[in-house]
């Protein structure tokens, strides 16, 4: 609770620098600002308190608390040329800390009337920030397709709300559990509301077939607002929807694991298979995207003491890797003006340190030993497989062999094909920081990967 004050507080602080002038302080304030609400939020740990039956903050939202907050920090120093560009800075600033609230909100709630506000908090800077980009029409009609089917989400996910309020009598979670398990809930009122929260959820997991929306949105918007939303929103969206089926709606766990997996296979065939014809590299990672939601559906689905780990790793490796692959794609497409497979041709002898790092990062969305990657995969499989789910297992394998296709066609590209120029790509300091530090992590993560996942 105290890391959610913290937050809230900075996104104030942002808007009043503007008034009062101390724009140039923002960014090292910000900065400061998250290391310390990582550390107000492991004191957090172990403490399971309730505020006023609307947040609950236990281990699982402090988990995942903490992956937001850190990469939140990562992302912050990958997009620090972004906000030097703008001249609205204050308001990028308070719009991108007002949807990390939205973010933790989403992982801490304990009423359906906090979800409901959580993930507006978090939509609603993003619908702003998809076409901050004003002079780019893409990034405009970026912004227009994600409020409208954003909208429609919603509209879909207060149904469903309200169906459930109606056949319970509650928002509260505990209180949702205890009228189902007595039989004092509607049935088939409930279960319809249900049926309506999971295509609500759907949406904003970018879920097939309700992933429509996410491949335009995602090249639209400007690369770092599109590495936001693939890794914080996605990151907040999961762990808002394990939270609430894997404990409140368990108990109608018929009604809706069958939907669930026709959707968790369809999502990774469809986006993995799409992901193989995009000759554009935001794109491809957009549809990237859409496959991994596949993968962490499958942790929904099992339902067992391995999800929540195994959704926490997942998340965390997955991110780290975006950050890495986005920033990259944003320093070569500034560079050569496109963001095409083909402008990473010959990156290893013009830049040899950006191609390993995109290696890595590569290999570990592919899920390749030793990185990240491959025990987030393992460990979503194994807790698929002990659930039963060995078909939903095999589909995802065949799945993942598509997507080691597709990123091992840039891998290609940087290490066996031509570059058109000679010139080496500029890479700012920081980034170049970064980006050591996250290829250190995503390998230490995976040679080490009990340090993440004994935490659940």
């Amino acid at each position: 609770m105290k890391a959610l004050v913290l937050l809230s507080s900075l996104g104030v602080i942002a808007l009043l620098a503007e008034i009062f002038s101390f724009k140039k302080l923002l960014y090292p304030i910000v900065l400061l600002g998250l290391i310390t609400a990582f550390v107000l939020n492991i004191f957090d740990w172990d403490t399971n308190h309730t505020y006023f039956k609307m947040m609950q903050y236990d281990n699982y939202a402090v988990a995942f608390t903490g992956v937001i907050i850190v990469v939140a920090f990562l992302w912050f120093i990958m997009a620090e040329g972004f906000f030097k560009e703008e001249t609205n800075l204050t308001d990028h600033f308070a719009l991108v800390l007002f949807a990390l609230v939205g973010a933790v909100m989403m992982v801490s709630y304990n009423n359906m009337a906090m979800l409901f506000l959580g993930i507006e908090i978090l939509s609603i800077p993003m619908y702003i920030l998809a076409g901050s980009n004003k002079t780019d029409v893409s990034s405009n009609e970026s912004a227009f397709k994600y409020l409208i089917m954003g909208a429609f989400a919603t509209g879909f996910l207060l149904f469903g709300i309200a169906l459930i309020y109606g056949a319970t009598g509650s928002f509260d979670l505990s209180e949702i559990v205890n009228a189902v398990s007595s039989g004092t809930a509607a049935m088939s009122i409930f279960s319809v509301g249900v049926l309506l929260m999971l295509v609500g959820m759907a949406f904003k997991v970018s879920a097939a077939p309700f992933h429509f929306w996410a491949p335009d949105v995602y090249q639209g918007a400007p690369t770092m607002i599109t590495a936001f939303m693939s890794t914080i929103v996605k990151t907040a969206a999961f762990a808002a929807f394990l939270r609430l089926f894997s404990t409140t709606f368990m108990e109608v766990s018929g009604v809706w694991m069958n939907v669930v997996w026709v959707m968790a296979a369809l999502t990774l065939l469809v986006g993995n298979i799409t992901a193989v014809v995009q000759t554009s590299t935001k794109r491809m990672l957009a549809y990237s995207s859409v496959a991994h939601a596949g993968y962490m559906l499958l942790a929904l689905l099992a339902g067992n003491e391995y999800s929540n780990s195994a959704i926490l790793f997942y998340a965390a490796a997955y991110s780290i890797g975006s950050i890495a692959t986005f920033c990259i794609v944003h320093i070569i497409s500034t560079a050569k003006n496109s963001d095409g497979v083909d402008s990473f041709n010959g990156l290893a002898k013009t830049n040899p340190f950006l191609a390993i790092v995109m290696t890595i990062a590569l290999l570990s969305l592919a899920g390749i030993p030793p990185t990240a990657g491959f025990f987030a995969k393992y460990y979503i499989f194994t807790s698929a497989f002990v659930a039963g789910n060995v078909g939903l297992v095999l589909i995802a394998i065949i799945a993942s062999l598509i997507g080691v296709y597709y990123y091992f066609r840039l891998i290609i590209a940087m290490y066996f094909k031509e570059s058109i120029g000679t010139e080496a790509v500029p890479v700012e300091s920081n980034h170049k920081l970064l980006l050591l530090f996250i290829a250190i992590l995503i390998i230490a993560m995976g040679l080490f990967p009990d340090c993440v996942i004994k935490l659940l």
